[in-house]
C-alpha cells in the first residue's frame, strides 16, 4: 500500500516553473528543498550569512509544520555556502536551532546560488513519529 504525499507550496514563482514543491511528506519522511532568504522575490539580509541562516531556518521550521512536523524531527541538513569562510557565523546560527537536535549536517561551498546576494541555502530531511498525523 502506498503512503499518502503530501506537498507543501510557498509561493514561491519558481516552484510551478521548475516543477518541485517546498516539502514533501511521505508517510513519517519529510523532504525540504533547498531554502534559501529570499521574501517576495528579494534578498533578506544581503551580505549577512548569519542573518540568512536564521531565515532559512525560520522559514524551514513554518514549512516542517504545515507537515506536522517540527525541527526535532530533522536529522539531515544539507548548507550550501558560496563562501566557506563565513562557515563559523552559518554555524552559530544552525546551532542555535538544532544545538540539542544535532541531525547529521553537511556543509560544502558551492559556486554560486541563483541569485548573488544570496550566501547560503539549505535543504533538510525530517523523519515524524508515526503517531503524528499530516497536517
Amino acid at each position: 500500500m502506498m503512503s499518502s504525499r503530501e506537498h507543501v507550496s510557498t509561493g514561491s514563482p519558481w516552484e510551478p516553473l521548475v516543477g518541485y514543491s517546498r516539502a514533501i511528506r511521505v508517510g513519517n519522511v519529510v523532504e525540504v528543498a533547498g531554502t534559501t532568504a529570499m521574501k517576495d522575490g528579494k534578498v533578506i539580509a544581503v551580505g549577512n550569512a548569519y542573518e540568512q541562516t536564521r531565515y532559512i531556518l525560520q522559514t524551514i521550521e513554518q514549512v516542517l509544520a504545515q507537515v506536522g512536523a517540527s525541527l526535532s524531527d530533522v536529522v539531515r541538513t544539507r548548507m550550501f555556502v558560496t563562501d566557506i569562510s563565513a562557515w563559523e557565523d552559518i554555524g552559530r546560527a544552525h546551532g542555535e536551532y538544532f544545538n540539542t537536535i544535532r541531525p547529521v549536517a553537511t556543509m560544502v561551498e558551492v559556486k554560486a546560488l541563483i541569485d548573488p546576494d544570496l550566501l547560503v541555502e539549505i535543504e533538510v530531511q525530517a523523519i515524524v513519529d508515526n503517531d503524528r498525523a499530516i497536517g
